[in-house]
């Protein structure tokens, strides 16, 4: 599933996170990639031990903490610190190429399986060419640039880019999702069903039909989650 989710952030918040940003140490983005990865990757990132990254981090997990239609996406058990990079028009321009995120990632000494990436957009789409999120899965092929503050969801299993930024800079975060329901198609379900409870109850409010709804929602995520 690929979700698209606006205003995440408030105007005030990004402009407060692009401060923040603008005085970042950046490094090469191809130290925190794999082998097969670093062939296509040409990018920079936040320094793991930047002043500015612990501010960031926390205007970013507030944000997801406060937004419903992320916990209900992605039914998140854990959350990789999120990371921060910055795409330029120099050369041909900066970019990454077709690549598949790690299965298993390192918090600390915990292992972290990645069921979800996402990515939260700084830059308005206007400030750049090029730098397009393409996400390749059984959804067919998706090109996604978002607006500033919006986040967009997708499954880590999904091959995926960024094209060549050609004008200006795109000033992102990105993150990894360990799911309470690791199946991407029983997420998707459960996903559909609380939108389609939410629905219900807008239209019809609470009563006998929602209250299945709700029943079989949650013993749906009893029985698949782990």
């Amino acid at each position: 599933m690929l979700l698209t989710i606006d205003e995440v952030l408030s105007a005030a918040e990004v402009e407060h996170a692009r401060t923040l940003l603008a005085q970042a140490r950046w490094i090469d983005g191809r130290s925190s990639a794999g082998p097969l990865a670093r062939e296509v990757k040409n990018n920079l990132q936040i320094a793991e031990d930047c002043p500015t990254l612990a501010p960031l981090r926390r205007l970013v997990l507030q944000a997801l903490e406060r937004e419903p239609l992320v916990f209900s996406a992605v039914l998140p058990r854990d959350i990789f610190p999120p990371q921060f990079n910055r795409y330029r028009a120099i050369g041909e321009g900066e970019h990454y190429g077709p690549h598949v995120d790690a299965a298993i990632r390192l918090v600390g000494e915990r292992k972290l399986r990645t069921d979800v990436s996402a990515t939260l957009f700084f830059s308005a789409p206007e400030e750049y060419d090029g730098g397009e999120l393409v996400i390749h899965d059984l959804f067919g092929t998706q090109r996604v640039k978002g607006k500033a503050g919006s986040i967009v969801i997708y499954p880590a299993s999904s091959l995926h880019e960024v094209t060549p930024v050609t004008r200006g800079e795109r000033l992102a975060s990105f993150m990894w999702f360990q799911s309470l329901v690791p199946d991407p198609v029983e997420r998707r379900l459960l996903f559909e069903l609380d939108m389609a409870t939410l629905t219900l109850r807008s239209e019809h409010g609470e009563g006998a039909l929602a209250a299945r709804f709700s029943t079989l929602y949650h013993n749906l995520l009893r029985r698949w989650s782990v």
